[in-house]
């Protein structure tokens, strides 16, 4: 397959089929990890651990917790 180069505001773009984009499992505004080897430019989709919660409040500690913040009252439907 062959693309062309494109002016894309001060960048350069080249458009992906949707075949390409599926056979990579790659979607539309999915992050990608884009790198130069040999003269050759690699596209890769960047691969994403799911978070869970448990690990993520288990970092939470005295050391790094923030304080409590008075925003003021209520201006629109927050309820808290």
């Amino acid at each position: 397959m062959q693309g062309v180069v494109r002016k894309w505001g001060n960048s350069a773009a080249i458009r992906l089929p949707a075949g390409v984009l599926e056979a990579v499992s790659l979607k539309i505004d999915q992050a990608v990890d884009v790198r130069e080897e040999d003269g050759r430019i690699i596209i890769e989709p960047v691969k994403t651990v799911p978070l869970k919660l448990e690990e993520l409040v288990s970092g939470i500690t005295a050391e790094n917790r923030y304080d409590e913040m008075d925003f003021g009252p209520s201006v629109g439907g927050e309820s808290w």
